[in-house]
């Protein structure tokens, strides 16, 4: 039977963002997400000047990642910025992640918790969580589920069993934009297994290929992901990498993508 997921809700909230020369990307609605968390688990209102603090902690990162936690403790909330930088290949990843069945009863909802071990992004080699509840697909444990079918792009819906990715959004925003049809509705593996293209989407990594699923091969990123990945790059100021790049980090035949 699966579980019923239960999180440690002292340990608090987060939101981490990509930084491109200096300017987190999405923060409007990164922010909008955490105001929406602390109101409803902790009946809290954003710190004072929170926004200026983020801007100034990315200000001097050219590319990298910033954290923003925040913990109920007595008297408020507990505020802390932890930023770094991240390499040019970590966002936009090539070589894609592998996922396993994770069943989880009722999802893991729709707040980015901190008390999230073990369905964080998977170390190389290993398998990552995809969070399914009565087999139906609602999201990896770091990212979004998205896959292609027939020139039309499906995503699980948001109905509170899965977080609201600031990513997700951006690329239906993207989808609309294109006049590329999309299907907010339930999505189950036999679905994911059976699509044209299958991704995940992140703050940081962007666009991700999915590449197996509990041992099935998926066919990853193609055609339509692609021009997602172009849209967003161009949105957030990341330039293509080169060829040579594109080809030192691409699985080679017969290995398994890290």
């Amino acid at each position: 039977m699966a579980d019923r997921w239960q999180p440690d809700r002292s340990r608090g909230v987060f939101e981490t963002l990509l930084v491109v020369e200096g300017k987190p990307m999405e923060l409007e609605a990164h922010l909008s997400r955490l105001a929406n968390s602390l109101e409803e688990i902790y009946s809290r209102e954003l710190p004072p000047r929170l926004e200026e603090k983020m801007r100034e902690a990315a200000a001097a990162i050219s590319l990298g990642r910033l954290r923003c936690t925040l913990a109920p403790i007595e008297d408020g909330l507990q505020l802390d910025l932890l930023a770094g930088g991240v390499e040019l290949e970590a966002v936009f990843p090539e070589r894609g992640v592998h996922l396993r069945s994770y069943p989880v009863t009722g999802g893991l909802g729709a707040h980015k918790w901190v008390d999230r071990k073990g369905i964080n992004r998977p170390a190389p080699g290993e398998a990552g969580a995809l969070i399914t509840d009565e087999g139906e697909v609602l999201e990896a444990g770091w990212a979004n589920v998205f896959a292609v079918r027939g020139g039309t792009l499906f995503t699980p819906p948001l109905d509170d069993r899965l977080l609201p990715g600031t990513t997700r959004a951006a690329v239906l925003e993207l989808a609309a934009e294109q006049g590329i049809e999309s299907n907010e509705g339930p999505l189950r593996a036999a679905d994911y297994l059976a699509a044209e293209e299958t991704f995940l989407t992140g703050s940081i990594r962007g666009i991700e290929p999915a590449l197996s699923l509990d041992g099935e091969e998926l066919p990853g990123c193609g055609q339509l992901s692609r021009r997602f990945e172009a849209a967003l790059r161009q949105r957030w100021g990341l330039r293509a990498p080169t060829a040579p790049e594109a080809a030192a980090d691409a699985p080679r035949a017969g290995q398994l993508s890290r």
